[in-house]
């Protein structure tokens, strides 16, 4: 079974379905999504709503991000914050409010079955932003440092990376796992266009809330697809920027 990766979306959805749609794997692949399906560009219940009706044809493993929590939270309870609002959240209550309350019940439960992280049967990790307990993200006394921290991304890209494994200075959290895959920093905030690589660390998140897009990674070959840039396809809006 294949297995592939795809990277932050934040109300994306044209390039989502770009994407999604260019690549012709076979029928028993494997989709992760990394988080933060909303918040950003203009189509965020739009993005769920496909994702819900991609999972009945697909196999698929939908990770919880930051954005996605706050955005429930919102549709549950009410809650919200102006920083929430100004890094996105705006535009998915906007998005939200032409959406019948039978579909937003649907979208309360897809929400609701996020999960904060997934290890395959190969010792590989995926979540969306990060983990600090040095036996794992199943030990994190705050779960949600798992869709916040940034602290295992910025430490492999700070990394000597002629630093052996049998070195005690060795992070120990990195020595856990095979490989790990994560989202939530924009790999284009230190130089990069595509999913890159520190260490063991994939980072997926090519900055679609930005000026970036959506990329998807094989996690076997490392192949990369990617949409177009994702303000191109939304002319009119400012996403995140």
């Amino acid at each position: 079974m294949g297995k592939v990766v795809i990277g932050d979306i934040h109300g994306g959805f044209k390039a989502l379905k770009q994407l999604l749609e260019s690549a012709n794997f076979p029928k028993n692949t494997q989709y992760i999504f990394v988080g933060d399906y909303v918040d950003g560009w203009s189509q965020s219940a739009e993005v769920v709503s496909y994702l819900i009706e991609f999972s009945e044809e697909n196999n698929c493993i939908f990770l919880r991000g930051n954005h996605d929590e706050l955005l429930y939270k919102y549709l549950k309870f009410g809650e919200s914050n102006p920083m929430w609002l100004s890094q996105g959240g705006e535009s998915s209550i906007k998005s939200y409010a032409k959406l019948s309350e039978e579909k937003k019940e649907k979208h309360l439960q897809f929400f609701e079955s996020l999960e904060n992280y997934y290890i395959d049967s190969e010792n590989r990790l995926f979540m969306h932003a990060g983990f600090t307990n040095q036996y794992g993200p199943q030990h994190e006394y705050y779960p949600n440092l798992i869709y916040w921290d940034r602290t295992l991304w910025e430490m492999v890209c700070a990394m000597d990376s002629t630093i052996s494994e049998d070195d005690d200075k060795y992070p120990k959290r990195l020595k856990l796992f095979k490989e790990i895959y994560i989202g939530h920093t924009p790999v284009t905030r230190v130089g990069f266009d595509k999913p890159s690589n520190f260490a063991n660390v994939w980072n997926v998140d090519t900055g679609a809330a930005f000026k970036g897009k959506i990329s998807m990674l094989d996690v076997d070959s490392k192949e990369i697809w990617q949409s177009e840039a994702v303000y191109l396809l939304y002319p009119d809006e400012k996403g995140r920027n």
